[in-house]
């Protein structure tokens, strides 16, 4: 798949999801939206994400795995990341993935993470954030880079991939955006949540549906339920309200 074919189905992709061509992305609407199930968990520092698919007959379920220790933008590029794995490659299944590494080596990642850089960063609609002065070669501020990440709440590192890829700076311009980010947003006002890690043991989709239903057909034993609600968050005083049958 070339990147002219990626772009075009992130475009494609916007369109049936009912998303204009230049809007950032809600992530955790969409997800919803397309029963995505998601977890968000701490994992280690290289594993970004994981996404699985499991068809049977007609039905399809989908599963994504979010690594909450790197930050909200790092979170929103990996979720894109996946989506393309989900509901744009052919014969997927399932993997582990180290996303925002554009390893050309690796043909369905880099693909991926070049549907997610589009997806979340729409040329049209970046290049409407920049000042035309601004839109000459190596012209950009730092003023203007911190709009246009906090507008599609993406990481620093995926808008200036995209930038360069843009061609609207260079390799070598683009070292000045890399250090003291959390600072140089407070400078202009900005909070820095985008820059830090957050959504711990948060989850997305009908996880709890599955889990209750598995459980209402014998599937699964009683102990195993409560482990699995315990995964979604609920605390022993809310699983005991569960058990007793009624609340206090």
């Amino acid at each position: 798949m070339t990147n002219i074919i990626v772009e075009k189905e992130a475009g494609l992709f916007r369109q049936k999801n009912g998303l204009g061509a230049n809007d950032p992305i809600r992530l955790k609407s969409i997800l919803t939206y397309l029963d995505v199930i998601t977890v968000y968990k701490p994992l280690g520092a290289d594993f970004s994400g994981m996404a699985l698919k499991v068809q049977k007959e007609n039905d399809t379920a989908r599963f994504i795995l979010i690594n909450s220790t790197h930050s909200l933008g790092k979170q929103h590029f990996t979720i894109c990341h996946e989506l393309y794995h989900l509901f744009i490659q052919k014969e997927f299944n399932a993997m582990v993935c180290q996303t925002g590494r554009f390893n050309k080596k690796d043909k369905e990642e880099f693909n991926a993470d070049y549907f997610a850089a589009v997806l979340l960063l729409p040329e049209s609609g970046v290049k409407s954030l920049i000042p035309d002065k601004e839109l000459s070669k190596d012209k950009i501020t730092l003023r203007t880079i911190l709009k246009i990440e906090h507008y599609y709440s993406c990481s620093r590192a995926a808008l200036l991939y995209r930038l360069i890829e843009l061609k609207i700076i260079s390799k070598s311009y683009s070292e000045n955006f890399r250090q003291n980010i959390k600072l140089g947003a407070l400078q202009h006002g900005y909070n820095t949540n985008l820059y830090s890690n957050g959504n711990n043991n948060l989850v997305l989709g009908n996880y709890g549906d599955l889990a209750f239903e598995l459980y209402d057909k014998e599937i699964i034993s009683e102990t195993y339920y409560y482990t699995l609600l315990k995964d979604l968050g609920l605390t022993d005083q809310e699983l005991q309200i569960i058990i007793n049958g009624e609340e206090e």
